[in-house]
């Protein structure tokens, strides 16, 4: 049987484990600084047409987070951020235990709006008294599988102008964000639309490690990863990486590869007439299945997230597909699934 509990559990692509082989024996300085690190960030810069933007490879994405949200933060500042956001579901307090609140509001598509992020301000008296939202946190794809447009971050950007607050987008799915027929963002949009963004590697192919863009002036932000345990002695092995999903549109063609296997998942279950409560164009899919429907693809060995109860006899799982995903994988978990209608 086949896990499509998330988008990370194999290790890397073949291309990533050739080049780190490849490297294996070169000695170079850590930390970051070494000429591997250097020429990736050039590429990462290349790629987001972001010549002055500061570039820093990190582990993972909840490091991640933490380390932008905490460096760009006074201590009494806060970061809106949706209902369903990683920083308020998943991180295990991360965030708080930095000393900044995530003021979160519902969103049913796990996407903020303008609208959404003025309800926020408005809780918010502007006096010593309360925390001031500083700061509104977006990812893309967004926890739910959905993904914003070029008008929808655009319309962020505007606001967060007029209320002097940082943009910052988790790009922990970023391929598949961008990668989606439903997409019209670029990278180089990312960049001019951000203040802070990053590309996921650990969910498309890398070992492990993202990419973080950096337009806001963070003149410190290295004193903040060591302090906070993001600065990885062999630095190296996260900038090889880097140069090799990058340098030749393997990032791309890996994500593509996942959504298409996530699109042939949903279009195979809605024929069976399952629902999709909110429609996703990315590679996490979430069907409602009968629980005994769900119980029986467990029991031939199946896996996957539980994201929901809908009901007493229907919940809403969470699918999710990779850049290593087989289609004869889809087509078996379609096969079984029919029998069990």
């Amino acid at each position: 049987m086949y896990s499509f509990r998330n988008d990370y559990s194999e290790g890397a692509h073949p291309k990533v484990l050739q080049a780190l082989m490849d490297t294996n024996l070169e000695q170079t300085v850590g930390y970051g600084l070494d000429p591997r690190c250097e020429a990736a960030r050039e590429t990462v810069r290349r790629v987001c047409a972001a010549p002055d933007a500061d570039v820093h490879f990190l582990v993972g994405g909840t490091q991640t987070n933490l380390l932008v949200i905490e460096s760009l933060l006074r201590p009494y500042e806060a970061v809106i951020a949706a209902h369903t956001a990683h920083v308020n579901t998943h991180e295990t307090g991360a965030i708080e235990a930095t000393g900044h609140k995530v003021c979160s509001i519902y969103s049913p598509d796990g996407k903020l709006t303008p609208a959404l992020i003025e309800t926020v301000l408005a809780e918010h008296n502007g006096t010593e008294h309360m925390v001031a939202p500083r700061m509104v946190y977006v990812s893309d794809t967004t926890e739910v599988g959905t993904i914003y447009r070029k008008a929808e971050l655009q319309a962020l950007r505007a606001c967060c102008d007029r209320h002097g607050l940082f943009l910052f987008l988790d790009g922990a799915r970023l391929g598949s964000a961008l990668t989606s027929p439903e997409n019209d963002l670029t990278l180089p949009d990312l960049a001019a639309l951000t203040d802070a963004f990053y590309i996921g590697g650990t969910k498309n192919g890398a070992l492990f490690g993202e990419a973080l863009v950096m337009n806001a002036p963070n003149d410190h932000f290295r004193w903040h990863m060591k302090q906070r345990g993001g600065m990885l002695a062999k630095g190296r092995l996260l900038g090889v990486q880097f140069q090799v999903l990058l340098e030749d549109g393997l990032y791309f063609d890996m994500a593509r590869h996942a959504n298409e296997m996530a699109f042939h998942l949903r279009d195979g279950i809605a024929s069976l007439g399952y629902p999709f409560p909110v429609p996703s164009p990315s590679n996490q899919q979430f069907p409602v299945l009968p629980n005994t429907v769900m119980e029986q693809l467990q029991e031939m060995g199946y896996e996957f997230e539980i994201d929901a109860p809908v009901d007493e006899t229907h919940t809403r799982i969470r699918l999710v597909t990779s850049w290593a995903t087989p289609e004869q994988a889809v087509q078996s978990f379609l096969a079984d699934l029919a029998l069990c209608h």
